[in-house]
């Protein structure tokens, strides 16, 4: 009887928190400080991966922040309570066999480390130490902030960056550092350990943070282990995504275009983008966009046999990016040179036809959501990724959105794809830019026609 009870005690306390939907083998359980904790059992290979993620990154950076999440995200491999400079960190890393990275995007930041089976406890104490004591050393902030500028440096010298870069100023406006990640250089290069404890005090809290621990593990051991170890994790008395709300980006208010010049540019590029639907919003345009997307980067489609078949371009991309604010709708071309004019034209005209009828086919249609279920296969048959793929939906859809996908993929239809292309793209503002070097642009002129 006192088993019995036990077993009721722990159901009503696990079972006290809304349940998400989760896919065969995950396992969700919120702590009491308000941790979310998935475990994913997978016992393919004997290794195990944990990852923390957090919901920061660039859309909570005001320009005083610009790029400081992902600065962040560098000093976390430093010095913490536990491994105080970072050659005691990297080699515990060693000790532990970890592979470990993290990333920094619009609306997450993740850490993540993969190592033995066996090392499962140890690795996370070793993340809790990191995640919840960092030290932030001005020497360390002294070496880490060129290191975090040559990635934006380096980024530069891709002609193809350089345009994403200014079309974003023209698209996100005011709001610009809210989807620009990288960051500004000067914002950077003269970050201060105390505006690192601004970012950690502000999301760095268990109510604003998942852990996944993924792999050849058992379920049980893995919650009882995440509850011993950051169970006694201090959360906020508030919401930060509540207290510190995300500003709305405002639309995209007349359609404009640029040309930039650049020495960098051996063939010109062009860029469309539009402001596209959003998980808050419109979850099921944000589907159907990636199945247009998909029909679109087929061999057979219309788009694709009008500029690369035709020898127009020598690659024309249809991109939408599934954010929980706004998701970027953009076309990205890379056009023949001596054809420019004609492929910029043909652009427009294919545009135009995306919301017809009859633009791409029900065999087409077929096709392209077979080919996103196996983009998802490959990506799954490697165990270690699946945690950020899970932290990515928790961050920017939700954890029901990610199980339903497919259903949901499955019975996108026509309709729905022409219901997305009217509400966001077919007479809509957009930015239109160009990136060229100077002698094509004096030699193809296409300020004559590249314009409203």
């Amino acid at each position: 009887m006192k088993k019995m009870i036990l077993l009721l005690a722990a159901f009503s306390a696990s079972s006290s928190w809304a349940q998400p939907r989760l896919p065969k083998d995950y396992y969700w359980q919120k702590l009491d400080n308000g941790l979310e904790v998935v475990v994913i059992e997978n016992h393919k290979v004997p290794l195990a991966t944990i990852e923390i993620a957090v919901k920061n990154g660039a859309y909570t950076e005001g320009p005083e922040y610009s790029g400081l999440s992902h600065l962040f995200e560098h000093m976390f491999f430093k010095a913490n309570k536990d491994y105080p400079d970072q050659e005691k960190f990297l080699k515990r890393t060693q000790e532990l066999g970890a592979i470990w990275n993290g990333t920094t995007g619009d609306e997450r930041v993740n850490y993540y480390f993969t190592f033995d089976r066996d090392s499962l406890e140890a690795g996370l104490n070793f993340m809790n130490a990191a995640i919840r004591y960092p030290i932030y050393r001005e020497e360390d902030m002294q070496k880490e902030r060129p290191v975090v500028d040559g990635e934006f440096q380096r980024a530069e010298s891709d002609p193809g960056f350089l345009l994403y870069f200014e079309m974003g100023k023209r698209v996100w406006g005011d709001l610009f550092t809210r989807k620009n990640a990288i960051g500004d250089h000067d914002i950077i290069n003269s970050a201060t350990p105390a505006k690192m404890m601004v970012i950690k005090d502000k999301y760095y809290l268990p109510n604003n943070s998942i852990l996944v621990i993924c792999g050849d593990v058992v379920p049980q051991q893995a919650f009882a282990l995440a509850k011993k170890i950051y169970g006694d994790w201090k959360p906020s008395e508030w919401d930060p995504q509540v207290k510190y709300p995300i500003p709305e980006f405002q639309p995209i208010a007349k359609t404009d275009y640029f040309i930039k010049e650049s020495t960098i540019a051996k063939n010109p590029q062009i860029i469309l983008a539009w402001h596209g639907p959003d998980t808050r919003n419109d979850s099921a345009a944000t589907i159907a966009a990636d199945v247009f997307s998909k029909v679109l980067s087929l061999n057979s489609s219309k788009w694709q046999q009008a500029l690369r078949d035709k020898g127009l371009a020598t690659s024309a991309d249809v991109f939408y990016q599934t954010n929980k604010y706004v998701g970027p709708i953009g076309i990205f071309i890379t056009p023949i040179p001596g054809k420019l004019k004609e492929c910029y034209a043909e652009v427009m005209n294919q545009l135009k036809h995306w919301s017809d009828a009859d633009y791409f086919s029900d065999a087409e249609l077929t096709k392209a959501k077979a080919g996103l279920k196996r983009e998802q296969i490959r990506r799954n048959e490697k165990p270690s990724s699946l945690a950020s793929q899970l932290t990515y939906n928790w961050a920017s859809t939700s954890l029901d959105y990610m199980t339903d996908y497919f259903n949901a993929m499955d019975k996108v239809t026509r309709a729905d794809i022409q219901r997305y292309i009217g509400k966001y793209i077919t007479g809509k503002p957009y930015i239109a830019g160009m990136i060229i070097n100077k002698e094509m642009n004096d030699q193809y002129k296409p300020g004559e026609y590249f314009k409203n």
